[in-house]
Order: structure tokens, then sequence, then C-alpha cells
């Protein structure tokens, strides 16, 4: 059996016999060989910060912070590195941390690839299976209906047309039980095809259905089910739908994930999508600053209000540059884009879009599109209220134009279809909320080609 190397965090809010006897029954246990401390703080039972006396009287290597008013974060992270840790136990307590400052250092912990637990918890760090053989990026998320689908259309979209031969591997909540490739490449994947997929018992508005209807790409749809605090999922097959991206001609893909879920899947280089209409909290505490460091591009999406104040994309703006200065942030709004042609027709828009944007949106299409919105349904996610809207609509429009989300086929094209009304779905198109971001194509360009450079290297 190997030993696992553990590094313990311990406070001098403790009586040092006491916190000596807690090392000492965990280095007692055959599995585990405890390599050394660091105290984080905490003063009230600490004669001396004599790192060498210390060190004597525990029998360890122990290592106190340079400033003793503050946690050691950086210096946590070194000492796993330094001893090349396997886990991490922590016997501090309150007042010395509190649930903030143990989810930053259980940010940096799994952020190494190793546990963190204490008494009553333990923290996983996230699968990431080593299986493409292509380059590759993911696209993550801090929550659901941020707009991962769309910005991954609009990657594949762009670097399709520059000839790097992209494919998508998504996982949805709705996905298929084994991995389902659609040649969105090959064939039109009209409204009616989309409804004899549906009564085939097809789930035709997951997300590898969008990908490949707005990108008219390969794609690959898997399943997932459960969402752990880090990002874990309990159930998906997706490493299976890796494995079948590598057997296909395209050259890149682009592993996509689900609700706040990431891709179980090690990648050249990391998007991360976080949207300004979520709580600041969800943002800066939590596992948030842990998805915010796997970033190498940083996409902020519903930027305008009243979804998020200018005060409000500034403040997650200054928080990410703060704990990942090295990662691009452009922050960007959602508009519409139909794939058919509206010029002068009655419209029904049926969208995920909250009710507050509706006015921006159909205000958009009307300016761009010249067509005439009738009515509007936020309900894609509810089926007996989108069935509703149709109903009482359907003799005052010419064109059911939907998102391809949630009930936007089993009810909105179907329902459509048989009243007679034209269905063209639309998506949804990221645009910087002002020139002075960095160009959002020639940044994803960058990423690409850095994951291209990557997977060469390595």
């Amino acid at each position: 059996m190997s030993l696992n190397k553990m590094v313990c965090l311990v406070d001098g809010e403790h009586y040092l016999p006491v916190t000596k006897s807690a090392i000492d029954t965990l280095n007692n246990l055959e599995h585990i060989d405890v390599v050394a401390v660091i105290f984080i703080g905490g003063t009230e039972k600490l004669k001396t910060d004599n790192a060498d006396l210390y060190s004597e009287m525990m029998g360890l290597p122990v290592h106190f912070g340079e400033n003793k008013s503050e946690i050691p974060y950086n210096l946590i992270t070194e000492i796993i590195r330094k001893y090349h840790a396997d886990s991490v136990m922590d016997l501090s307590d309150e007042p010395v941390l509190d649930y903030t400052k143990r989810f930053n250092i259980a940010s940096r912990i799994l952020a190494e690839g190793i546990p963190y637990e204490g008494p009553d918890f333990k923290f996983e760090p996230i699968t990431q299976y080593e299986v493409c053989e292509k380059p590759c990026l993911k696209i993550l998320g801090t929550g659901k209906r941020i707009g991962k689908t769309a910005v991954s259309g609009y990657l594949s979209r762009l670097i399709d047309k520059l000839g790097y031969e992209p494919c998508v591997v998504a996982m949805g909540r709705g996905g298929p039980e084994e991995p389902e490739v659609v040649h969105g490449d090959t064939f039109e994947i009209t409204p009616e095809f989309l409804i004899e997929q549906s009564e085939k018992g097809v789930h035709a508005a997951s997300d590898h259905w969008e990908d490949a209807l707005m990108s008219r790409i390969l794609t690959i749809g898997c399943r997932r089910c459960g969402g752990g605090m880090a990002g874990e999922v309990f159930l998906t097959n997706m490493k299976k739908g890796a494995q079948i991206a590598n057997s296909v001609e395209n050259k890149f893909v682009i592993f996509e994930g689900s609700g706040a879920a990431i891709p179980p899947i090690k990648t050249n280089k990391n998007i991360v999508l976080i949207g300004a209409n979520q709580p600041l909290m969800n943002i800066k505490n939590f596992f948030g600053p842990f998805r915010i460091n796997l970033a190498d591009l940083i996409i902020l999406t519903m930027c305008e209000e009243p979804m998020a104040s200018h005060d409000k994309i500034k403040e997650i703006e200054n928080f990410i540059s703060e704990i990942n200065p090295n990662s691009k942030i452009i922050s960007t709004v959602f508009r519409p884009k139909p794939l058919g042609d509206i010029k002068g027709k009655k419209v029904l828009f049926a969208t995920t879009a909250p009710s507050s944007v509706k006015d921006v949106l159909v205000s958009y299409l009307e300016k761009e599109y010249s067509c005439e919105v009738v009515a509007t349904t936020p309900y894609l996610s509810n089926r007996p209220l989108l069935q509703k809207d149709i109903q009482k609509n359907i003799n005052n429009v010419d064109v059911m134009l939907t998102e391809l989300k949630a009930a936007a086929v089993d009810v909105a094209t179907k329902d459509s279809l048989d009243a007679g009304l034209e269905v063209i779905y639309c998506d949804n198109i990221p645009l910087p909320i002002s020139s002075n971001y960095p160009n959002l194509s020639e940044s994803i360009i960058e990423i690409v080609d850095g994951a291209i450079d990557d997977f060469h290297q390595n």
C-alpha cells in the first residue's frame, strides 16, 4: 500500500500538545504519512512564531506565512508542491477559518489535483480524463443559461471557416444513453427532421443538436447526471464521447460543459463563461474562484441592465483580474440571429432570455431583420405555458422564431407546424459591450492556436 503524503493545516488557537496529538493520531494510521505542517493563523495559544522550534517539538517540518494576520494561501500551494503532497487535512477551526476562507483554501488545493478534508468534510479534485488525442479546449460555466452553447456555436463557426475542422462534444441533462453523432456538416437539419427525431424518443433540443444546427459541423452528444460544488458529475458518458471524437476526421475538439458541471476531459485550454446576472456571492465565493482560475479566456455574459449594472460588471471584472490576472476578460451581451429570412413577417419569438430584456431583443430583431415581432414567450422551459402562448397567437403571426432549447422541438416546433406556421430557428450571438475590450474573434483564435501549440509541445 502506497503512503498518502499529507500536509496538515493547524492554528494557534489550539494548545500545541493537542495539535500534536491529532497529528500523531494521523501518523499512526498505516496509510498516512504527515510530511509537513502549516500554521495558518491564530495566536491565542502560540508562545512564539519560531518555525524551527515548532518543527523540533512536532517532529515535522513546520511552516509559517510571512504575515501572521493573513491566511497564507500561496504558502499552502508551495508546500503541496514542495512535498509532492497527496492530500491536505485541516485541523484548524473558527475563528481562524470561516466558511469563505475554507472555500478559498479548497479552490487552491483542488487546483493542485488533490483532496482537501477536515473532520466532517472532504472535497475531491474534479475528474480530468487524459483521453483526447487531438488539440482541444473546453467551455465551462458558472451556471445554467449563461450562454455556453451560444459561445460554442460562435467559436465553431469562426474556426470552421478558417479551416480548423472542429467538432463539438457536448454533455447535457437530456443527452443520449450512448454518445450520439450528428453530422451537421453533411445534411440540413429541418424542423420536420427534428420532429421525427423527437417522436423517436430523441431529445432533439439537446445542446449537440443546437450546435449541429447553428454551426453545421459534426457534433457528439453525451449525457450527465448530477453536479458537485466544484463541477464534478455523478454520471456521464463524455469519456466515451471523447474517444469517438478521436476516431472522426475532425482535427480540433471543443468540449462543452453543462450548467456549472465541468467536462471531465483534460484539455489544452479552457474558456470560462460567467453570467453577470448571477449573484456576486456565487461568483466571488464558494467554487466560483476555482472555475475562474481554470480559465485562459473569460467571457462575461448578460452584461446589460436590468440583469447587471455597470458597477456590478466592473466589480466582477476587477475580481477576476485579481485572482486570474493572466486571463483576458471580454464582457458581452447576446443578440438573436435568425437562421432564416423573417423580413416583412409577423413573428412569435420564443426564448429562454429573461422577460426583463424582452424589449431590447424585440427592438433588435425588428431593426436588424425588418420584421414585426407581434408577441414573445419566455416559456421554452415551461411546456404548458408555452403551449398557451402559441395558441393565443396562432392567428396573429406568420412565423415561430425559436431558440433550440428545452421544449423548442416537441412543443414550439410541433404545435407551430400543426397550426400551419413557418418555423425558423434562432441563434444567439455574443457581442462585446464596447470597443474597449479585446476583439472577441481574435481572442478565441488565439486560444485555439494556443491549444494546438500546447498539444504539439506535450
